[in-house]
C-alpha cells in the first residue's frame, strides 16, 4: 500500500512538474512606429533627377521632449554640405528588428546650377515619431546618437 500511495505522489508531482514547466514564455513584437512626426526634411519625388551628395556631421545629440505627450525624442545635427547649392534632406527609416533606428542625412543639389564647392554649414533639429515600447538606438549615417526609451 506505501508503494502505491508513493508511486501517486510521484506521478502528480510529475505532471505539476510538467505543466510548470510547459509555461509558455513571452515573446516581444517586431518593434514599430505608432505615429510619424512631420519632417521638412524628408526626401522629395523631384530628388530621383539631382546628384546626391555626402554631408559632414560635426555633432549629434538625442534629448526627450518633456514637454509633449507622450515623451519623444529630438535629434540635433550639425553639419557642412559640399556646396552652398545643396539642399539637406533626412531620411527617418522605421526601426529594425534589433530596436535600431536608422537615419540617412545627406544633400542633394540640381545638376544643371553651376555652384562653387563652398561648404554650406546647417544646424537643425528634428522630432522624432512615437514608437513602440522598447529601448531604441539611434544612428545617423552610422553615427551613433544615442538611445531612447519608448513605454
Amino acid at each position: 500500500m506505501k508503494q502505491i500511495i508513493s508511486l501517486f505522489l510521484v506521478s502528480i508531482l510529475s505532471a505539476c512538474a510538467a505543466l510548470s514547466a510547459q509555461t509558455p514564455t513571452p515573446t516581444v513584437g517586431a518593434p514599430f512606429v505608432i505615429k510619424q512626426e512631420e519632417n521638412p526634411y524628408e526626401p522629395r519625388p523631384e530628388d530621383v533627377n539631382m546628384k546626391q551628395d555626402d554631408i559632414t556631421i560635426t555633432s549629434l545629440s538625442l534629448s526627450e521632449r518633456y514637454d509633449l505627450t507622450p515623451l519623444r525624442a529630438e535629434l540635433h545635427i550639425l553639419g557642412s554640405m559640399p556646396s552652398v547649392c545643396s539642399e539637406l534632406r533626412i531620411k527617418v527609416n522605421s526601426p529594425a528588428n534589433d530596436y535600431k533606428i536608422n537615419i540617412e542625412a545627406y544633400g542633394v543639389s540640381d545638376l544643371k546650377l553651376k555652384c562653387e564647392n563652398v561648404f554650406q554649414q546647417f544646424n537643425t533639429t528634428i522630432l522624432l515619431g512615437v514608437y513602440s515600447a522598447g529601448q531604441y538606438t539611434v544612428w545617423v549615417n552610422d553615427i551613433l546618437a544615442g538611445t531612447l526609451a519608448s513605454y
